[in-house]
């Protein structure tokens, strides 16, 4: 399996991405997918592991940095836009099918907690996409409003937006807008917050664990007004007659999201449960990507084919 450094536009915005290829020789252009990562990650944490994985069973795999975040273009750095995260999974399909080793009518996307929900609307608008699977998928907008396992007081996210309108009234006056910290200083304040969701995000993006000198630890202010008025969901039913495999940890929190997502379904779906994982768990734990790796590869293979 080959690793290489690629460059595409995404709306003005230069994305930096790593193309993973299977070190097998094949007769034609292969099958390929585009791999996302969840909010504040980089493609060098689990969605460069997932790619590389679907890339040593023969699918070429594209995993990218959001706009505005990790080694992509972009300013202010650590926005999370929605509609330009959507955009960068169809930019990273456009390039995909400029590709001579990428059959056009072979892509597919695979989303991981955030990108869950992005490659979904995603894949609602863009035809040229055969199929979409997600690990762990979230709405992240739905995730700000409600928390995590959907049982978030409203008063929290309104407060959110209290700080976001002063933010960008303070950078209209040339003041400092500050940032919003997405990890508190320690896991016990992150269990407070949080509680076993919040010190495993801590677990994996503060320690030796998976932290990455790029992956964010804060959003720009502006993230929170953009995310309020999105829904990731809200495409699923233009999806259909293409399929959707989403996988969850048997005991992620989160998991309620996808069951709306599996709901608003049309066409052909599946909710693949993973046994013992946790959200968090399916980033890296290698007992439970290894089912998670099998399900994504049968799934693959059957709507997109075989390098052969």
């Amino acid at each position: 399996m080959a690793r290489t450094s690629v460059t595409f536009d995404s709306a003005g915005i230069e994305i930096a991405a790593h193309l993973y290829t299977p070190d097998t020789p094949a007769p034609g252009p292969r099958p390929a997918l585009v791999v996302g990562h969840p909010g504040t990650a980089v493609k060098e944490q689990t969605s460069g592991t997932y790619a590389q994985r679907m890339a040593e069973r023969g699918f070429l795999a594209l995993a990218f940095d959001a706009a505005y975040q990790g080694a992509s273009g972009g300013l202010p750095r650590g926005l999370e836009d929605p509609a330009q995260r959507v955009e960068d999974f169809k930019a990273a399909v456009s390039y995909l099918t400029t590709r001579e080793d990428v059959d056009a009518e072979r892509i597919g996307l695979l989303g991981i907690c955030a990108s869950g929900g992005y490659s979904l609307t995603a894949t609602g608008a863009d035809h040229r996409v055969r199929a979409v699977a997600t690990v762990s998928g979230v709405d992240v907008a739905r995730q700000f409003r409600y928390g995590a396992d959907g049982a978030q007081d409203p008063a929290v996210f309104q407060a959110l937006l209290d700080a976001a309108a002063h933010a960008r009234t303070a950078a209209a006056r040339g003041e400092d807008a500050g940032v919003m910290p997405v990890f508190p200083a320690t896991a016990e304040q992150a269990g407070a917050l949080g509680g076993e969701h919040g010190v495993e995000g801590f677990d994996y993006y503060c320690t030796s664990r998976g932290e990455h000198e790029r992956s964010a630890k804060y959003f720009v202010w502006q993230s929170v007004d953009k995310l309020a008025s999105f829904d990731a969901f809200l495409a699923v039913p233009l999806i259909g007659p293409r399929p959707i495999l989403q996988i969850i940890g048997e005991r992620a929190v989160t998991a309620w999201m996808a069951i709306q997502a599996h709901q608003r379904a049309t066409g052909p779906k599946e909710l693949h449960r993973i046994e013992g994982a946790s959200h968090v768990d399916l980033y890296d734990k290698k007992q439970h990507i290894d089912p998670a790796i099998d399900k994504l590869t049968d799934f693959f293979t059957t709507h997109l084919g075989t390098t052969s």
